[in-house]
């Protein structure tokens, strides 16, 4: 959706790794948003975005106009109801729908062979896999490692809003939920090491948690309490100040 920092710039580069030509789209999708959220002032630096992606190798950038993507008397959606529940889906229940619609007509209007989104999403990655797996749409998902600012914090374009109290806070979110990961890899008990993790969160200042939770890594099933024997993550969302930050973290027993 524009306003570009490094790890979008991160999905360029892996696609210029894989394939022949790189196409990268810009639109901020008005169907991502409910009626209270930031659609007009959401970050926007088009000329800047454009200079960035030609500087990592992109052969093209699609730009379309709202009017051409929701022309007059628009009216299709695409939902992918089981894997938009929970999560994000609860309090944002409008999101997903919006993003299987403008994810399903980006690859039918550009058909590449390969499409590359960020793990940051996790829960938006699987529900366009299951999209495309779903309705026959001949292109491969790749999956791209988030990317961390120096403190370890997941980049996004709304960090931009945060106060500098507020970014020191986010700081600690995912040093938390690593914690976490770490404690449940070791044999842990799940709901424990999240009751901790948790404390740990609004200990450091986040004033409310929407989420703290283990899920599959494969369908999003919900978890625990007891030992996770099977490939999984940790999944946080919190509000500080005026922006939602989401994150997870992969339970992984070779470490």
């Amino acid at each position: 959706m524009g306003a570009l920092h490094a790890g979008h710039l991160s999905l360029v580069r892996k696609s210029t790794t894989i394939a022949d030509r790189t196409v990268a789209s810009i639109f901020i999708n008005p169907r991502q948003f409910s009626p209270t959220e930031d659609l007009e002032t959401y970050p926007r630096n088009e000329e800047h975005d454009l200079k960035q992606l030609a500087a990592q190798g992109c052969d093209l950038v699609y730009v379309p106009s709202r009017d051409a993507m929701y022309p007059k008397g628009y009216q299709t959606s695409i939902v992918v109801p089981e894997l938009s529940q929970g999560l994000c889906g609860t309090s944002r229940p409008h999101f997903f729908g919006g993003v299987a619609t403008v994810v399903c007509k980006l690859l039918n209007q550009c058909r590449p062979d390969l499409a590359v989104f960020g793990e940051k999403d996790y829960q938006q990655l699987l529900i366009i896999k299951r999209m495309v797996t779903d309705l026959d749409i001949d292109v491969k998902i790749i999956g791209s490692a988030i990317v961390r600012e120096k403190d370890g914090l997941a980049m996004s374009s709304r960090n931009a809003y945060l106060s500098s109290q507020d970014r020191a806070t986010a700081g600690h979110l995912n040093r938390v939920i690593a914690e976490v990961a770490r404690t449940i890899a070791s044999g842990a008990r799940a709901d424990e090491a999240l009751c901790r993790g948790r404390a740990a969160l609004l200990s450091t200042g986040f004033p409310s948690i929407d989420y703290i939770e283990v899920r599959s890594a494969d369908d999003l099933t919900l978890l625990g309490p007891g030992v996770i024997d099977q490939p999984a993550r940790v999944f946080v969302a919190t509000v500080i100040g005026k922006t939602r930050l989401i994150d997870n973290w992969p339970i992984d027993k070779n470490q």
